[in-house]
């Protein structure tokens, strides 16, 4: 049985600056395979939130072309794209994404709402996944009345309420104390313990160290690191 979740193949993603041509990324080849934790490293700038955002479909890679689950994604419908989104990815923006007009609870529970789950189930579920990350306190909050970190950990409780194959987070422990990044990583753990694979961008050395492996973005190229 192929263990591959996601394949890339011969990705370029290319920027225009000033009417310069910026090549972000240069022919990538990559395969993740699941039940791994794999650190994404690299300076800011050097494109570990480009390859998120290809890799969640979220943005269109200029050359190549990225397979999930075995399933080609380049010029694929709108509709089979939000299909391989929906029952695949989840994912935890750098900037939380949360949706301001809408509690802590009913932002958790959005991704089960979207799927037609009972609305009740789903709140009640999110209720749980709220309490898993220190906020049962805040269910009825809105994000404008949470900290940087508690919006975060609401971002992180949706990611993990979705019960996806594929989980990409950007920074997800930049808003967070020792404590709650700690937490935050065993969750991780568990969903590796599930044959999940868990993509995660990140300046933390601690979680780098705690990854199954790291890659390295620089210059557009990528390569896998020992140590970091």
């Amino acid at each position: 049985m192929n263990n591959n979740i996601i394949k890339i193949k011969n990705l370029t993603k290319n920027f225009i600056n000033n009417k310069l041509k910026v090549k972000v990324l240069k022919n990538l080849n990559l395969e993740l395979e699941m039940g791994n934790i794999v650190a994404l490293i690299g300076p800011s700038g050097s494109g570990k939130s480009t390859l998120l955002h290809l890799i969640a479909l979220l943005d269109k890679p200029t050359t190549g072309n990225i397979s999930i689950l075995g399933k080609e994604t380049f010029n694929i419908t709108e509709d089979k794209k939000n299909k391989i989104i929906r029952d695949n990815i989840s994912i935890i923006f750098q900037n939380n994404n949360l949706l301001s007009d809408f509690t802590a609870i009913e932002n958790v529970a959005m991704p089960l709402i979207i799927r037609n789950n009972n609305y009740l189930d789903s709140i009640q579920k999110a209720e749980k996944f709220l309490k898993k990350v220190n906020l049962g306190h805040r269910l009825r909050h809105f994000p404008s009345d949470l900290s940087g970190g508690e919006q975060q950990r609401v971002a992180i409780a949706r990611s993990l309420i979705a019960d996806t194959k594929i989980i990409l987070a950007d920074e997800p422990t930049g808003n967070l104390d020792v404590k709650n990044s700690n937490e935050v990583f065993s969750y991780f753990l568990k969903l590796k313990q599930k044959n999940k694979i868990i993509l995660i961008a990140t300046h933390n050395r601690e979680i780098a160290k705690k990854a199954d492996y790291t890659l390295s973005i620089s210059d557009g190229n990528i390569k896998r690191v020992n140590g970091w």
